[in-house]
């Protein structure tokens, strides 16, 4: 099958336009941990993950073995293991995918497109998240 000049631009430009996303994407700083003191799973963190996370991680069949719905299912991490850092969110693996700067495309979350279309968590959301990591875990 033989392409037309058109049909090569217009696939050359979708190339293009996937790579400056991608690129962007991975070049936005990681929001700072939030200032907020006492930030505990139980009131800043389970809202965030009800809202975002729990509907792939939680029930008898979570995706990748991680629930999300508990603390103590945070704290035990996935099937690959251990999805946090005590006292170090910069280095959590969990931050690196709420972030899209985790390396393996497929461990973003929540995926980019995904059937509940739930959106990206915001900067203040992952601040929280990651003062919570600093602060304890707890």
């Amino acid at each position: 099958m033989k392409m037309t000049n058109s049909t090569k631009l217009t696939i050359l430009a979708l190339t293009a336009t996937i790579g400056v996303a991608l690129a962007a994407t991975a070049a936005a700083p990681i929001p700072p941990a939030s200032p907020k003191t006492g930030v505990t799973y139980a009131t800043d963190i389970k809202p965030i993950l009800d809202q975002s996370c729990v509907k792939c991680h939680s029930g008898d069949k979570p995706k990748a073995r991680l629930k999300l719905d508990t603390l103590e299912g945070v704290l035990k991490g996935s099937k690959d293991g251990k999805i946090i850092t005590v006292g170090d969110s910069a280095n959590s693996f969990v931050v690196k995918c709420i972030t899209n700067t985790a390396d393996d495309h497929d461990s973003w979350m929540p995926p980019l497109h995904n059937k509940a279309n739930i959106g990206p968590l915001t900067a203040g959301q992952i601040g929280l998240i990651r003062a919570w990591i600093d602060q304890g875990a707890k």
